[in-house]
């Protein structure tokens, strides 16, 4: 029988979200029905409600959800009803790419994350006879009943806070992931990380997770630099008082600094990160402006040893990485919850509002 839950529903693009009736679908082969306990909001779901990424209309967003397991469909066996869970992105668990354990990179990335459907077609959200799409990243976790996939849904310990753990399915596996993994610094190297929003703050503290001897943190918000230093970051500028900004870094990290993370993406802020490095160096990019994206960059910068790359997800495999992450936090290492500000379901558009004036860092919706 189909469950009933209430979903914030996306109508029309740049309208705020609705919470409205709908009826969810039982588990399918592979699938788990997860009672919702908590939602991370993420500039991700900010894209889908402007248009940047085109989505099927009517949609549920959600993609950072944490839950109860309510019920599994045929096949699941590692999941079991009563399990807790962290959803995250979905990905194949079969091709190429899943099997070297590097999910982010599914060759199914597009179809299981953005189309709005199961893979054959159906959705799992309706409201009578009209098609509710539903499967956002594999979960649409804007409901208090969500359809996931077996292999996105990570069992976590019961003694865990459920309702805060969501963002570590995508923004915080997307910060600390793409320093501990991507970048992988070894102890006493040096890193710069330019944007303290939630995946910035994320890399701080995988910086220090790693051992960084100088975690370098550069914003515009004096606030959120304060923050920054307060998980880990041994400088920090704002660069709007740094007019010799890659400079002033150099100063501090002399020849340069081992690593950067772009969590901004604009072209001034990619060619900064490039330019205080030193040689050999690597620095990834994170930071969304858009589908389509020019920059221009020095092929000096790369010629002389430096590599700069693209990262999906933190390039992790959430299987492991966000059970670590979970006993990081336990042991007092990993503090993600100072980024978290939590509002009930019924505030999710003020909690979009404080996400994008910048009030919040990780605004986390609790459901009832």
């Amino acid at each position: 029988m189909p469950t009933t839950a209430t979903a914030a529903i996306l109508r029309e693009v740049n309208e705020p979200l609705t919470l409205e009736e709908v009826q969810v679908s039982d588990p399918a082969e592979g699938e788990v029905l997860v009672k919702m306990v908590g939602a991370g909001i993420c500039h991700t779901d900010a894209t889908g409600i402007d248009g940047t990424i085109p989505l099927p209309l009517p949609s549920v967003l959600g993609h950072e959800g944490s839950g109860i397991v309510e019920a599994v469909g045929e096949g699941v066996t590692d999941l079991a009803p009563g399990d807790h869970v962290v959803l995250t992105f979905g990905h194949c668990g079969d091709c190429k790419y899943c099997s070297r354990d590097r999910p982010a990179y599914c060759e199914m990335f597009a179809p299981l994350n953005y189309f709005g459907t199961r893979m054959d077609g159906t959705v799992t959200m309706s409201q009578g006879d009209e098609d509710v799409h539903g499967c956002f990243f594999s979960q649409s976790s804007f409901s208090t009943y969500a359809i996931a996939l077996a292999t996105n849904a990570i069992k976590v310990d019961k003694d865990l806070p459920l309702e805060l753990l969501g963002p570590l399915g995508c923004g915080i596996q997307t910060g600390s992931g793409t320093v501990l993994n991507a970048l992988n610094p070894q102890q006493g190297d040096s890193i710069a990380i330019f944007g303290m929003g939630g995946v910035g703050l994320s890399g701080v503290m995988g910086a220090k997770l790693a051992g960084c001897e100088q975690i370098i943190a550069v914003d515009i918000n004096d606030e959120r630099l304060a923050l920054a230093r307060s998980l880990g970051a041994t400088h920090t500028f704002n660069a709007k008082e740094h007019k010799d900004l890659v400079w002033d870094i150099m100063g501090v990290a002399a020849p340069g600094v081992d690593f950067a993370l772009d969590a901004v993406g604009t072209n001034e802020v990619i060619r900064q990160a490039l330019e205080v490095t030193r040689s050999p160096a690597r620095i990834a990019t994170v930071g969304f402006q858009g589908l389509q994206h020019d920059i221009t960059i020095d092929q000096g910068h790369l010629l002389l040893g430096r590599e700069l790359c693209g990262v999906i997800e933190g390039d992790a495999n959430p299987k492991d990485f966000i059970p670590a992450l979970t006993r990081h936090y336990a042991d007092g290492e990993f503090p993600f919850d100072k980024l978290i500000k939590t509002y009930k379901f019924s505030e999710i558009n003020e909690a979009f509002e404080a996400a994008h004036n910048g009030s919040v860092v990780k605004p986390v919706i609790v459901f009832d």
